[in-house]
């Protein structure tokens, strides 16, 4: 099978630091694989290579078969490529609905007709359908969330790159969101490419993942493997003695 998303040495410096360091790695269409690390390891800034925010210092990174180098956000979006971000960032002062609306408005499917529609789809899809006429500023943080979420859905993405969608959500909301994006991958055959802190979420979630440290990937494979593997337990929690989350 070919390969969705291929990155090879992919590096970025920001003066002497070396925020990412030749990272390679591929996905396969359909896979939900998560991006683990501690703050700093340079999970974040690996999305805003891939997705046009900044531009890469050295190696390539080719997405369905076009490679990323020197695209602007917009450019990416358009191949099928979105995301969402840490923090949530609306356009403030405008419904839920003419939010969703801009995304459909992305050249990638602007062809496609009955935008009004397109986004009310994808608001019930979230869950925010009976939002849709409420202004994003009066939504409480959970719904921003799904917000986001809908956003990129609304450019019709091969792959969607979700950064820490659980952040800053309660206990009780984590659990539907996570099925969320579990029935967003089955149902509309999502690739998605996911950063998390809440471990115990995160890795009931994703089937395989990449563990990233100062910048450069550290380990690579399924979960249970993952949470023992002492080089990722070590950049958490600084010994190897025992199994990532244990006691």
């Amino acid at each position: 099978m070919t390969a969705l998303l291929r990155v090879d040495r992919v590096t970025k410096r920001f003066g002497g630091l070396v925020a990412v360091k030749d990272v390679s790695f591929e996905l396969q269409p359909g896979e939900i694989t998560g991006v683990l690390g501690p703050n700093g390891a340079g999970k974040t800034t690996l999305f805003n290579l891939l997705t046009g925010f900044i531009a890469m210092d050295l190696g390539v990174a080719e997405f369905d078969g076009h490679s990323l180098g020197g695209l602007a956000p917009h450019r990416v979006v358009n191949l099928g490529l979105a995301r969402t971000f840490q923090l949530c960032r609306p356009f403030r002062g405008m419904s839920v609905i003419d939010n969703v609306t801009v995304g459909c408005l992305a050249p990638r499917v602007r062809g496609e007709g009955g935008i009004e529609a397109r986004a009310r789809r994808i608001l019930g899809q979230v869950g925010l359908g009976a939002k849709a006429e409420a202004l994003v500023d009066a939504l409480p943080y959970g719904d921003l969330r799904r917000l986001e979420i809908a956003r990129a859905l609304a450019t019709k993405p091969k792959l969607l790159l979700l950064d820490e969608p659980f952040a800053g959500l309660g206990s009780n909301e984590i659990e539907p969101l996570s099925q969320l994006i579990r029935r967003l991958h089955a149902e509309e055959g999502l690739t998605i490419l996911i950063i998390e802190h809440k471990l115990r979420e995160f890795m009931q979630l994703v089937r395989r993942v990449i563990a990233m440290d100062f910048g450069e990937i550290i380990a690579i494979g399924p979960p249970a493997e993952i949470v023992r593997h002492p080089r990722v337990v070590e950049a958490y929690i600084g010994r190897t003695e025992a199994p990532l989350g244990a006691a």
